[in-house]
């Protein structure tokens, strides 16, 4: 079978997974607590408290709407994998609706609806689909306005949340909130890994020994680029090191004992790939 093919089923396989894990985030633990979320399952859980409505079905139509306002802001196989969660999400609201856990404790409902929606979603971003709904609207006020996805995605799920506040009350907006922040950092750790790699800038006059430390006890490669100091014009080598968040205390160890006046950038890589790290062929 032609690698992409088993690529592709596999990408849809863990989408169906995550979209049926956060159909179980919604019936077993926001509705019976009566909680709110973010985005157009937000929106569909209102009116599942206002008419009984059903989620399924109220969010396969929400979610049509804005994938067809917004297809032109996705490339095609986005789109073709967000039709099939958007699909796969409301069929597996319908099917687990009356399925239920025996827990009346709203703070720990409230914390594992956070991890199995951060789990959810997460899988079907890592393989590349959305979940339409306010993924869309981020990325058309991202061209229209020029705002971050981030913070677009933020702006959407809030104005939902606390737009619930008349049907859910204060409380249990405050509770909702705590679980999209736990969802969300589940959602994190899916899509980074539980591993994540951090990238170190180092700028010392001690750049060799630094360098041959790295080598010797980290054995991680190291790059060397040349830079210029603006104000003094002094040629300096810059190291570029990738390492585990694991390795980052060792490296500061070799830094500080090599040269305490060094300077030292370190921040989060999401991907990395090549030797001694993960086959971009594989990914």
């Amino acid at each position: 079978m032609n690698m992409n093919i088993k690529k592709y089923i596999a990408d849809i396989s863990i989408i169906i997974i995550g979209a049926f894990v956060f159909a179980l985030a919604i019936n077993l633990f926001v509705i019976p607590s009566e909680l709110g979320e973010g985005g157009v399952t937000g929106i569909t859980i209102i009116f599942f408290y206002l008419f009984e409505w059903s989620p399924g079905l109220v969010s396969f139509i929400l979610n049509a709407i804005l994938l067809i306002a917004g297809y032109k802001f996705l490339n095609k196989l986005t789109i073709i994998y967000t039709i099939i969660a958007i699909t796969a999400i409301s069929l597996s609201l319908y099917l687990t609706e009356s399925w239920n856990v025996a827990s009346d404790e709203i703070l720990v409902n409230a914390i594992f609806g956070g991890i199995f929606s951060g789990v959810g979603i997460g899988l079907i971003i890592r393989v590349g689909g959305t979940t339409a709904g306010t993924t869309i609207l981020a990325k058309i006020t991202n061209k229209l306005f020029g705002w971050s996805i981030s913070y677009g995605l933020l702006f959407f799920d809030l104005l939902v949340v606390f737009g619930s506040f008349l049907i859910i009350g204060a409380e249990k907006v405050m509770i909702t909130i705590i679980m999209l922040y736990v969802g969300t950092k589940v959602m994190e750790l899916i899509i980074e890994g539980v591993n994540p790699k951090k990238a170190v800038t180092i700028i010392s006059k001690e750049s060799d020994s630094i360098a041959k430390q790295i080598n010797q006890y980290l054995d991680r490669g190291v790059t060397v680029m040349n830079g210029q100091g603006y104000y003094s014009k002094e040629a300096k080598e810059v190291l570029y090191i990738v390492i585990s968040k694991q390795e980052v205390v060792k490296l500061k160890r070799i830094v500080e004992a090599t040269d305490k006046n060094a300077f030292v950038a370190i921040h989060d890589v999401r991907d990395v790939f090549g030797e001694g790290f993960h086959d971009i062929s594989k990914s």
